[in-house]
């Protein structure tokens, strides 16, 4: 079954609020009580959580435990993905900074880049290599998702880099350029400045609609 991606988001979000509502204690929820959290409808909640089958009960709501641990399986195996970063500048180390990356789903193996002062060095627990190493490293340390951070220029030289080897099966891509890999590693572009046109869009559309209810 193919879930749009809107749908997928919305799981994560589902996912991470249930997970701090458990370590508060709370037991039940209902999907108005998790459309008033997150700012959408119960319908939708409902209406998300319904793919992958009946887990709630009319009149009383969702088992927060149980709905958490099947949200976690439906999102990632019961494992452990083995990421690194190419790129240690300010949104790498800001990235390696955030929380929700430091979790019992990933860990983070292994740091690229090209600056002598970064090479060798060791960022939140994860040894920083020299880009050139790419290769070798994936292959000591069976990393399996890479996370790009690097200058649009940079980009594709080192998906090639990556790309050499068979353990790589996903590709977070930061870097404001288009990437090409091959068809066995999935790879999702994440443009900041697109995003953020996006908002500015809708902005707008609000307030074109506002001022047109104003007028009439």
């Amino acid at each position: 079954m193919r879930i749009a991606e809107p749908t997928v988001e919305r799981l994560v979000l589902y996912a991470r609020l249930l997970k701090r509502l458990q370590e508060e204690g709370v037991d039940v929820i209902s999907s108005q009580e998790i459309g008033d959290e997150l700012g959408l409808k119960a319908s939708q909640v409902r209406k998300d959580l319904s793919y992958f089958g009946e887990i709630g009960k009319r009149g009383v709501g969702y088992s927060v435990p149980r709905l958490c641990e099947h949200l976690e399986a439906i999102l990632s195996p019961p494992r452990v993905w083995r990421i690194a970063m190419v790129g240690v500048g300010r949104l790498g180390g800001a990235l390696l900074g955030y929380g929700p990356l430091q979790n019992e789903k990933f860990k983070m193996v292994a740091l690229f880049d090209v600056d002598p002062a970064k090479v060798g060095r060791i960022f939140r627990g994860a040894p920083c290599f020299h880009v050139d190493r790419i290769a070798d490293v994936i292959a000591e340390l069976a990393i399996e998702v890479f996370i790009l951070t690097v200058p649009a220029e940079a980009a594709q030289s080192v998906v090639d880099r990556i790309a050499s080897s068979s353990f790589v099966k996903g590709i977070l891509n930061f870097a404001p350029a288009p990437i090409v890999a091959p068809k066995e590693i999935l790879v999702y572009n994440v443009d900041i400045s697109v995003e953020l046109e996006k908002l500015l869009f809708y902005l707008k559309q609000r307030e074109s609609q506002s001022a047109h209810f104003v007028l009439e």
